[in-house]
């Protein structure tokens, strides 16, 4: 029998995309090739920001170039909707930004959006971001919560197994951490991204691994004894498109 059930993907990205390379768009072309019709929705949900202002308008520059149908999700002031769960299930592709990771959770559960994303998840709506929009999808993963550039362990939605740590080139702290984090327990093995890559899961496997940067990389991170394990794992350059 052949399984006609939609396919589950996320695609987390380590940093990039529209708000960190503006003129490099090869990272949003992928996701949008994700979805094969000629003009895919995008929902932009900018809660790790508070909403800001400037990253949404950031976000409609870049996407109204594309071939596409753009939108956002505000929730701090006023929703564009009373029924949440029936926008978000007509998107094509749910796209987080970065920001606050506990502060965008502790919002999502207070409107039930951490179960409706999970739904659309399963109904094979793509569900995408970058930093604190790539770290929510996992168990648990590497964040900076405070603000203050202290780094700490955070849990998170669980979609994907395992834990994650974005900016792993781009902060100075962050590969020192989750090695740390790992190597103590503190967080299960899992996957680190530079800026610039985008992990690729299709249901629980990671499928494909890209980059808008010519040494960017992923890695998988494991406790090996009393230390870590850092495995470089192959990835695709894009190039600039």
């Amino acid at each position: 029998m052949v399984d006609s059930s939609p396919s589950k993907q996320i695609f987390a990205m380590g940093g990039g995309g529209f708000s960190m390379e503006p003129d490099n768009p090869s990272l949003d072309r992928y996701i949008l090739d994700l979805v094969k019709k000629e003009k895919p929705k995008v929902c932009f949900v900018p809660t790790a920001s508070g909403d800001s202002d400037r990253y949404i308008v950031r976000f409609y520059s870049a996407y109204t170039k594309f071939s596409c149908i753009p939108s956002h999700l505000p929730l701090f002031f006023d929703p564009s909707t009373t029924d949440l769960e029936a926008f978000i299930l007509e998107q094509d592709i749910i796209y987080v930004g970065g920001g606050n990771t506990k502060n965008l959770l502790v919002l999502w559960q207070a409107w039930d959006l951490d179960k409706i994303f999970r739904k659309a998840w399963e109904r094979g709506i793509i569900l995408c971001g970058l930093s604190a929009g790539s770290l929510c999808w996992f168990e648990a993963g590497v964040s900076d919560y405070f603000g203050s550039g202290t780094l700490n362990p955070l849990q998170c939605l669980g979609f994907l197994k395992g834990s994650h740590c974005p900016h792993y080139d781009g902060e100075v702290n962050r590969r020192p951490a989750y090695h740390r984090m790992v190597a103590e327990g503190l967080l299960d093995a899992g996957y680190a991204a530079d800026d610039g890559v985008g992990l690729h899961f299709v249901g629980d496997r990671l499928e494909n691994i890209v980059s808008s940067r010519p040494n960017a990389k992923a890695y998988r991170v494991e406790k090996s004894g009393d230390s870590v394990k850092e495995t470089v794992l192959e990835t695709t350059y894009l190039g600039v498109s």
